[in-house]
C-alpha cells in the first residue's frame, strides 16, 4: 500500500512538473508592450474611441507568467489558466465580424481580419480564462479587442 502511495505521489508530481514545462515553454509568456490602438472595426460611426482609456493603456507592459498576467486592467488577472486555439476570423475579437456578417451579408470577416494584420484560416488565439482573449497577428504581435478599440501588443 505504502508503495502504491509513493508510485501515484510520483507520477503527479511529474505530471504537474510537465504542465508546468510545457507552460514555461509557450511562446505567449513574457513581457508584451501595448504598442498602439485603433478604432474597431465593429464601432459604428456614431460611437468612438475611449481616448482615456487608449491614454492609460498605451506604453504600458503586459506581463505573461505561467499562472498570472500582471499589467493594467483589465489586462491583469490573477488566476490565468491559458488555453491556444485556432480561431477563424468570424470568431475573433469574441464574435464580433461573425456578428456584423450576421447583420450585412455583404460583411467579409476574412477582409476585415486582414486589414488588422491577419492572414489565413487559423488565427492563434490564447484564452485566458479571464475576460481577454489574445488573438496573434504574428509570433511577436498580438490583438485583443477592448470597447471600440483594437489595442496591439508587441512582445519586449
Amino acid at each position: 500500500m505504502k508503495d502504491t502511495a509513493v508510485t501515484c505521489l510520483l507520477a503527479c508530481t511529474g505530471v504537474a512538473m510537465a504542465v508546468a514545462a510545457i507552460a514555461a515553454d509557450a511562446s505567449y509568456l513574457g513581457t508584451c508592450k501595448v504598442s498602439g490602438a485603433t478604432v474597431a472595426p465593429w464601432a459604428d460611426s456614431q460611437q468612438k474611441s475611449d481616448g482615456a482609456e487608449q491614454a492609460r493603456l498605451i506604453g504600458k507592459a503586459v506581463i505573461f507568467k505561467t499562472r498570472e498576467i500582471a499589467g493594467p486592467a483589465p489586462f491583469a488577472c490573477k488566476a490565468a489558466h491559458y488555453k491556444e486555439k485556432s480561431y477563424t476570423a468570424d470568431m475573433i475579437f469574441q464574435g464580433a465580424f461573425g456578428e456584423m456578417k450576421s447583420k450585412d451579408k455583404s460583411v467579409d470577416p476574412d477582409r476585415i481580419a486582414a486589414s488588422l494584420g491577419f492572414a489565413g484560416n487559423g488565427i492563434k488565439t490564447v484564452e485566458t480564462g479571464c475576460e481577454i482573449e489574445f488573438h496573434f497577428v504574428d509570433a511577436t504581435t498580438a490583438e485583443i479587442g477592448l470597447n471600440n478599440s483594437v489595442y496591439t501588443l508587441k512582445k519586449q
